[in-house]
């Protein structure tokens, strides 16, 4: 990875409404809160995830308000008297973006005995590069048989879920270097009562819980030259971090481009990434994914179909509208010692390596208020090799079964003010950001392990930090 240089820092210094530091460790340090630009929202409630961007006209907000309905209210099945939001299922995971995305943020794995909803699996089977190769070219991996690329748990009265989804946690304790011992959970996943068959004995699954849904529009504002120049997939620099850019379907422009979007970088905008949702979480089509997950083994078609698509343009329109448009609330207490000392050990330590502070938004067509924006999202939005403690084993375009992409940290110090039961991680594992840093692996294993040499205030100091982002 790419550090920025003092020349390059002292450029951005001298543009307008730029406020930052240059830590010694070549990163920079945040000291405005205004962390989504100058559409930060100053809300650190329940409610903090779900405020339009504060620069957003009036006349828009309109539209925020029609697409927000759409987001959190449920689909029903057809017909229905409210046929702009029918088509329910039969196959889903849940009726209702909101019911994944817990008032805009993060999911959750299911407590005992509780249905899944915020997390599901998703399905492959290990594919032929040369038979299957368009395939991959176009969806990124091989569906399971039967059951498709998604564990459907709900499903229409008449119809059958795909089966039950059952986790298993064992305890992994990890001991730091004062002596400190921190128990971690590790998932074991269960699927149980299939009812389509049996499962494949080669089945591939890949956990993942909801993540938050804010500010969604600033990133897919970022340049893609900008990522693409902090991309090292070679190591060229030998600093141990080499992110890299997925390639993946873009299916409107029918050509590869590179992803950003979704735990694997498998979605090259927000657009594909909602319409991709509706179609394996909740069972409707739309015109950018026009069928769903159900395969023709699970009969699907006998079941009343809820338009052509079932949803429409311009209800995607408006969905995608919010999903861009949601604010980024502003950093709290960033004059507390302990958040600033976090600040430099969040640096000094290698963690902004992957999560780049700070990022600059291009010009976007009809969108000020997310053009030209000056943010501080802590992510390079590109795949890194996570370890083999957090790896899936299944392939996704061009990411392996250990990478990941690297999450967005903007906001993630209220992710359990808006959802007490929210997890970190890509399968929600870890409850508490001190286990979700212990789970580091691969390329963030060298700032794991300064993490676990750390004083035991070093340690809270950066967790402080964390918390104020």
């Amino acid at each position: 990875m790419k550090q920025p240089s003092l020349l390059s820092a002292l450029a951005f210094a001298l543009l307008p409404g730029l406020v930052f530091a240059e830590s010694h460790a070549g990163y920079p340090i945040q000291t405005t809160p205004r962390t989504g630009g100058d559409g930060t929202v100053e809300q650190s409630d329940t409610n903090a995830y779900s405020r339009p961007q504060g620069n957003l006209s009036m006349t828009k907000r309109l539209d925020f308000s029609v697409g927000n309905s759409f987001f959190r209210n449920p689909w029903v099945e057809a017909p229905a008297s409210t046929d702009a939001r029918d088509g329910l299922g039969p196959l889903f995971n849940t009726n209702s973006c909101q019911g994944c995305h817990i008032k805009d943020g993060r999911g959750h794995p299911p407590a005992v005995n509780e249905p899944p909803v915020s997390l599901f699996l998703r399905l492959a089977v290990p594919a032929d590069p040369e038979a299957d190769a368009e395939l991959l070219r176009t969806h990124g991996f091989k569906p399971a048989p039967v059951y498709g690329s998604q564990l459907q748990t709900a499903a229409l009265p008449a119809a059958q879920p795909e089966a039950d989804l059952r986790i298993e946690w064992q305890t992994v304790t990890d001991t730091l270097a004062d002596g400190t011992e921190v128990e971690l959970r590790k998932p074991v996943y269960h699927i149980e009562n299939p009812n389509y068959g049996p499962l494949p004995d080669d089945l591939l699954v890949s956990p993942r819980v909801a993540p938050p849904v804010i500010g969604m529009g600033l990133l897919e504002a970022i340049p893609q030259e900008d990522l693409a120049a902090n991309a090292d997939p070679k190591d060229t620099d030998g600093d141990g971090i080499s992110g890299k850019q997925n390639q993946v379907w873009d299916i409107v422009e029918e050509k590869t481009v590179p992803g950003r979007f979704g735990w694997k970088a498998a979605e090259p905008n927000v657009n594909q990434q909602n319409m991709g949702a509706f179609a394996g979480d909740i069972g409707l089509t739309s015109s950018v994914k026009a069928a769903t997950d159900c395969t023709p083994s699970q009969n699907c078609e006998r079941f009343t179909h809820g338009g052509e698509p079932e949803v429409s343009d311009k209800v995607a329109g408006f969905v995608t509208f919010y999903a861009k448009t949601l604010a980024v609330p502003g950093r709290r207490n960033m004059g507390a010692t302990s958040v600033t000392r976090g600040a430099e050990l969040f640096n000094e330590t290698g963690c902004a390596a992957c999560h780049t502070p700070r990022h600059q938004t291009g010009e976007v067509a009809d969108r000020p208020d997310l053009s030209n924006q000056t943010i501080w999202p802590y992510t390079d939005l590109l795949l890194h090799d996570m370890g083999p403690a957090l790896a899936d084993g299944r392939d996704e375009f061009l990411a392996n079964g250990n990478e990941w992409r690297t999450q967005p940290l903007w906001g993630i110090g209220l992710a359990q003010v808006v959802n007490p039961q929210a997890g970190f991680l890509h399968d929600g594992r870890a409850r508490t950001l001190e286990e979700a840093i212990l789970w580091h692996g691969g390329e963030a294993q060298a700032a794991a392990d300064h993490y676990r040499q750390m004083p035991a205030g070093d340690r809270q100091a950066l967790i402080d930090f964390l918390n104020s982002l």
